[in-house]
């Protein structure tokens, strides 16, 4: 019986301790991977980290971007107005940023906060209007096209003490000053409802500053100019002659039409020759008040009465113009009648256009606040 040397059996010892503890080794190993991350791991986390934190930063940023506010003013014809202002309020301001529209009309508003908005547009001569609207960031906000109207002047005269021909004298000036669009005259209408009677002086000159209104001769040049071209009374030709001579017959029956309906007639039968706006009740109301103007009028006694003047003046009216009409365009007394049905009918559209038209677009549209004596 051999026993061995120290040495090998030293070497077997640490064999076998080595075996026993490859199993305690492998047992630990996943904690411990776990325990230290990789590089790779680390970077990945770090750029994740490093993106939410720039989203937030551009999120943050897109709710503070600026917005801008555009648009374009315009006339009631569509032409551009030029230097019209346009001031910008927010909620709770009560001053703000204003700009002006260029030649072509265009306005713009940069570097503005997101929310609600309010616009007023201004133009001298023209009603103001008002837009209101909500911007989103960084949106680029563009109006409707705005359009700016002629603003209706609102008179108002103190007229205690005046005896009733002064006062008609100042309604008279007044009613001298109303022109449609500022233009067409608008001279025989009374928005006053308890207007001073007229005298005779007062109708036959109301009937001159109509006749004889610049806008009128053009209007009447108009008609023979449309006349001469459907070759109208075709007896009278073509040419600057036959122009001239329908240019005569239409001024004609326009002076005779005013002056024995709006000034002869009336000063003879004492009834006023003006409507008067009734502006209130019913629509179905008003259009039967304005139609029935043809043949109702207020008299001198501020009573109303069946409108004689306006009825001999169409039919007097008509026989004049059958006597200076050529031969062939008179139709013997069916056209005196048809022609003062047809004036009678013009009357009642110009009434109805009174009530409902006119009177939003009439300039120095007057008011007064007090009563004649």
């Amino acid at each position: 019986m051999s026993v061995g040397s120290p040495k090998k059996s030293s070497i077997r010892g640490l064999g076998n301790l080595a075996w026993l503890s490859l199993p305690v080794l492998l047992c630990s190993f996943p904690a411990w991977s776990q325990q230290l991350p990789t590089d790779q791991t680390a970077k990945s986390a770090l750029a994740e980290s490093q993106e939410t934190q720039a989203s937030a930063a551009r999120q943050q940023h897109a709710e503070h971007r600026a917005a801008s506010i555009s648009g374009k003013v315009v006339d009631q014809s569509g032409t551009c107005i030029a230097g019209a202002v346009i001031k910008l309020t927010r909620e709770g301001q009560s001053s703000g940023l204003e700009v002006t529209s260029d030649e072509d009309g265009l306005f713009a508003f940069s570097n503005v906060a997101p929310g609600p908005f309010q616009l007023t547009i201004s133009s001298p001569d023209l009603a103001s209007q008002e837009f209101a609207g909500t911007v989103e960031s960084g949106e680029a906000y563009v109006t409707p096209v705005i359009i700016l109207v002629i603003s209706t002047q609102v008179t108002e005269v103190h007229v205690e003490g005046l005896t009733p021909e002064e006062l008609a004298d100042v309604q008279i000036k007044e009613e001298e000053k109303q022109r449609v669009f500022g233009v067409i005259p608008n001279f025989y209408v009374s928005y006053e409802p308890n207007a001073a009677p007229l005298t005779a002086k007062h109708k036959f000159g109301l009937a001159w500053k109509s006749a004889s209104d610049p806008i009128t001769l053009v209007g009447v040049g108009v008609l023979a100019g449309i006349g001469q071209a459907a070759d109208r009374w075709g007896a009278y030709g073509q040419g600057a002659q036959g122009y001239a001579k329908r240019y005569g017959a239409s001024y004609a029956n326009v002076f005779a039409a005013t002056f024995i309906g709006g000034a002869v007639m009336p000063s003879v039968l004492k009834q006023d020759p003006r409507y008067f706006y009734k502006g209130s009740g019913s629509k179905r109301s008003r259009i039967l008040y304005a139609v029935a103007s043809s043949v109702k009028c207020k008299g001198d006694n501020g009573h109303w009465q069946p409108n004689y003047s306006n009825i001999i003046g169409s039919f007097a009216g008509a026989g004049l113009q059958a006597l200076y009409l050529p031969a062939n365009d008179r139709r013997g007394s069916g056209f005196v009648v048809s022609s003062a049905l047809i004036r009678l009918g013009e009357t009642s559209l110009a009434g109805v256009l009174q009530e409902f038209v006119f009177s939003k677009v009439a300039r120095n549209r007057p008011r007064r606040s007090a009563s004649q004596p």
